[in-house]
Parts: structure tokens; C-alpha cells; sequence
């Protein structure tokens, strides 16, 4: 019996610390940097050679140590505010002490700069940045609207642009995929503020529903969702993006009735659904990347996109 019990403590310990640095997130990120790399920055290297790529792993491992920690300071700060518009993630959070969480926090901190000097001092003096701004997110920016949304945003792109840095392969196409992800995830940033306007509100986070109302928010993500269809139109238009184009033209049609649906949510629960049909953009969009090049997948071979 004692060791049952002993069992389930430690399994709601792991559940729980899973829960405090997203592992799930985190799994998507590292599957599509290595999607991203063998696709898109590593285009002209055949794919085993990117996957095999010791650099390459370090770098990832590094982003991933670096975004664990960045969701632990993140639920440190938020955790008066997840009482309200999580309280099941809350009870489970706190399995795991606050003291243990600091520690792990400042050992993977260590980590993923150490693993990114194995690189390259550039690496790591990246990844020393990219650490220090997930915190100044997490104590100061994301209390303020639209610079906190803008800036959460760019921190997911981050760890793709070091992946970016790593292969030197830069063009008009690799920055419009760039900028069509950056856009959907702007969006779903401020859907989350809709969907967490009572934790925001009750602990004074100035972000813009709770400042200007949630009008003014739908306002501003339509036109964000009607911006995102240029990249979209350009990506299918100008640059070979293979079968992907399909994608783009499913996810376009999804962001249209994701209008519709934004416009008729009214409770926390719609407001969650749409930052679901979001996430499963971005899903889709993360598989389709083996669509610009299935050649890859068919028989090993490696060809090169034109516009990379």
C-alpha cells in the first residue's frame, strides 16, 4: 500500500512538472525545428546529413532547455492569475515546490547555455539573451498591452531564427514563412487575453480587452487574420512551396470562419475553442512542411527549392 501510495506521488510529481514547462509545447517546437531545418534552412544539404548535424542538435536541445525554463519563471509570475482561469492547472502545478522549481529554472538556464558554448560563443551569447527576455517577459512586458503580445510572439520565432543563423541560408521566402507563422501566433496571443480576461483584470494586467474592451480586441485580430492571407497568397504565388499550397489554402479558409466564430464567442469556453482551432493551425501547419518536398520522405533524396 505504502508503495502505491509513494508511486502516485511521484507520477503526479512528473504530471506536474510536465504541466509547468508545457512538455507538450515543447515537444512541437523541437519537431519543427528539425521539420524546419531538413525542409526549409537546411534545403541544400541533403536530410541525413541535417539530421546528424551535432551542431544542430545542440542548438535545439538548447532552445528547448531555454523555453522549459521561460514557462517556469512565466507560471511563477502567473500563478495568482491561473487560480482564476486555471485552477485544475493550478492544484496540479503545485505538486512541485517553488523551491524546486527556482533550482530547475536556474540548472536548465545553465544547460542550455552551456550545450549552445559547445557550439559557439555566439550560440551561447544568443541564448543568454533569449533567456534574459523570456524572464523580462514573464516580470514585466506581458502586464502591458500589444508589446507583450508582440513580444511573446516573437520569442517562439526565436529558437528558429537560431536554427537560422546556424545554416546562413536567408531569403525573401524563408522570411515569409516567417512572418505568416509570427502573424497566427500574434493572433492566438491575443485570443488568449480574451479567454483570460478575468484573471487579467482581477491581478491588473493591462492588456487590451481588459483596457479597451473586447471589442476593440475582435477589431484588431481581424485585422490581423485579414494580413496574414498576403503572406499566404505570396508563399502559393511566388515561391515553390510544392504540396504546402494546400495548406495554405485550408488554413486561409479556417482563419475566414475564424472570424465568424470570434464574433459570435462570448464566454471563456468559445474563446478556448478558438485558441484550439489556432494551435491546430499551427499543427498542421508544423506536419505540412513535408509537403514542400515529399521526395524526402519517399526515397531519401534531397532536392533543392528554388527560392532557398
Amino acid at each position: 500500500m505504502e508503495r502505491s501510495r509513494q508511486l502516485k506521488r511521484t507520477l503526479l510529481k512528473f504530471l506536474s512538472f510536465f504541466s509547468v514547462v508545457r512538455g507538450y509545447n515543447i515537444a512541437v517546437v523541437i519537431f519543427a525545428q528539425y521539420l524546419s531545418a531538413v525542409f526549409i534552412f537546411g534545403s541544400q544539404s541533403r536530410a541525413i546529413t541535417v539530421l546528424t548535424d551535432g551542431s544542430l542538435f545542440l542548438i535545439i536541445l538548447s532552445s528547448a532547455l531555454a523555453i522549459a525554463s521561460g514557462y517556469i519563471i512565466n507560471n511563477f509570475y502567473d500563478t495568482e492569475k491561473d487560480l482564476i482561469n486555471r485552477p485544475f492547472k493550478s492544484l496540479l502545478d503545485k505538486k512541485i515546490s517553488r523551491e524546486t522549481q527556482f533550482r530547475v529554472y536556474f540548472f536548465l538556464n545553465f544547460l542550455s547555455v552551456l550545450l549552445a558554448w559547445l557550439v559557439s560563443w555566439r550560440a551561447a551569447a544568443f541564448y543568454a539573451v533569449y533567456i534574459f527576455i523570456l524572464w523580462f517577459y514573464s516580470h514585466k512586458l506581458k502586464k502591458y498591452p500589444i508589446i507583450g503580445n508582440i513580444t511573446a510572439s516573437l520569442l517562439v520565432l526565436l529558437p528558429f531564427f537560431g536554427i537560422l543563423m546556424h545554416f546562413q541560408n536567408f531569403s525573401w521566402g524563408i522570411f515569409a514563412h516567417g512572418f505568416y507563422l509570427y502573424l497566427i501566433i500574434l493572433i492566438r496571443e491575443f485570443v488568449k487575453d480574451l479567454e483570460n480576461i478575468k484573471g487579467d483584470f482581477a491581478n491588473n494586467y493591462q492588456t487590451i480587452p481588459v483596457r479597451f474592451g473586447t471589442n476593440v480586441s475582435k477589431s484588431l485580430i481581424t485585422f490581423l487574420v485579414l494580413v496574414t492571407l498576403l503572406p499566404a497568397f505570396a508563399l502559393i504565388t511566388y515561391y515553390e512551396v510544392g504540396y504546402m499550397q494546400y495548406y495554405f489554402y485550408v488554413s486561409s479558409g479556417l482563419l475566414l470562419a475564424f472570424i465568424i466564430f470570434l464574433y459570435q464567442a462570448n464566454s471563456q469556453l468559445d474563446y478556448k475553442k478558438l485558441h484550439i482551432l489556432l494551435k491546430l493551425i499551427i499543427l498542421l501547419g508544423v506536419l505540412s512542411i513535408v509537403l514542400i518536398d515529399p521526395n524526402v520522405i519517399i526515397n531519401g533524396k534531397k532536392l533543392v527549392i528554388p527560392y532557398l
